[in-house]
């Protein structure tokens, strides 16, 4: 597959704005599939331990397609400096992987 792929990483504040972020990420072919969970997140920030409830979003995609979906993630995110961490994926079956290209291609 030569990391035609990834999954991209994101944490955001709360359920709402998980569900408009994924909405509106699946509503411009930006990915396939996005899946959710809430989390507890801790983390150093302006020089201070943080604590805080996150949603975790794991979002299929292409890698012809990051680029954009990083501008999106980017633009609609409510953090400063959003988390958007991009990992290749190596393998998987097939007919998941050619389902993830079509759903992020151009429309028939």
């Amino acid at each position: 597959m030569n990391e035609e792929y990834c999954m991209v990483v994101t944490t955001i504040p709360g359920r709402e704005e998980a569900e408009q972020l994924a909405e509106g990420i699946l509503g411009n072919r930006l990915a396939a599939c996005i899946q959710m969970t809430g989390i507890r997140s801790f983390f150093l920030w302006e020089g201070a331990m943080q604590r805080e409830a996150e949603m975790l979003l794991l979002i299929k995609t292409t890698a012809e397609r990051y680029s954009a979906l990083e501008s999106y993630i980017s633009e609609y995110h409510p953090y400063d400096v959003p988390e958007i961490i991009r990992i290749p994926v190596t393998a998987g079956l097939p007919g998941y992987l050619s389902w993830i290209a079509s759903t992020t291609g151009p429309l028939a």
